[in-house]
């Protein structure tokens, strides 16, 4: 949506002491620019694909599947890497397409992610009725696995490796294991430092005293503050 995104992208991998850089996308578009992005400082992509199921896709997204495979593929080839694919269970809806998804992204090379539905997200009605919890499948991905990982930095999530294809399990941010491992700091659309998904009461504007001209050491001491201010929304009993 933004026609500028390949300088939006150039500038932030052009950064002292950038290590990566990765993008999220419903990958509608990416076919027709993975190759620029790659170029421009992209090092790697998730895409949001529920299904592989034509008819089920535009149910969920108004949108046309043939586009976002063009865009897994393009991703690919342009050696983003990894590709990773967000599969978010939806109770009645895709939970008999996981075995199907595992598949495509053996043939593909890529990860795929099988998301638990956040109630963060969604309304209670919606969560009602289509939260799944991944217990099950954790555990058919622990019979078939060839090694588990836990990925420490990213609230203590498995990845399962799996004969050809690598598999992770994201559960709901609403938990102590992931308040406990969290260390993201985020920026908001209007400018505000962000420690929490669950808070917006500790918010640390830092967009204002940028465009007031402020120096290093101002903004780097709004990151320390926000930093300080950081608290986890489910403690531990």
């Amino acid at each position: 949506m933004r026609k500028d995104l390949s300088n939006i992208v150039s500038g932030i991998a052009d950064l002292p002491g950038l290590r990566d850089l990765s993008l999220t996308t419903n990958g509608s578009l990416l076919a027709f620019e993975a190759q620029r992005l790659h170029k421009c400082g992209l090092r790697r992509v998730n895409i949001s694909l529920p299904t592989l199921n034509r008819d089920v896709y535009h149910k969920l997204t108004d949108g046309k599947i043939e586009n976002v495979l063009g865009g897994v593929e393009a991703a690919v080839k342009a050696g983003l890497s990894p590709v990773k694919l967000n599969m978010v269970i939806l109770n009645g809806i895709n939970v008999d397409d996981v075995p199907e998804m595992i598949e495509f992204a053996r043939h593909t090379g890529t990860i795929l992610q099988l998301i638990e539905l956040d109630p963060a997200n969604v309304d209670d009605a919606y969560f009602s009725a289509y939260h799944e919890i991944l217990d099950s499948f954790e555990e058919m991905l622990q019979q078939k696995a060839v090694s588990v990982e836990t990925r420490r930095f990213m609230q203590n999530r498995r990845v399962y490796h799996l004969p050809g294809v690598t598999v992770e399990v994201v559960h709901p941010t609403e938990n102590r294991e992931f308040c406990a491992h969290c260390t993201r700091l985020r920026v908001t659309s209007d400018g505000k430092l962000k420690t929490c998904l669950m808070r917006n009461d500790n918010l640390i504007d830092v967009v204002t005293p940028m465009r007031n001209g402020a120096d290093d050491d101002a903004l780097k001491a709004l990151f320390f503050k926000a930093n300080q201010n950081r608290e986890p929304y489910n403690k531990t009993a």
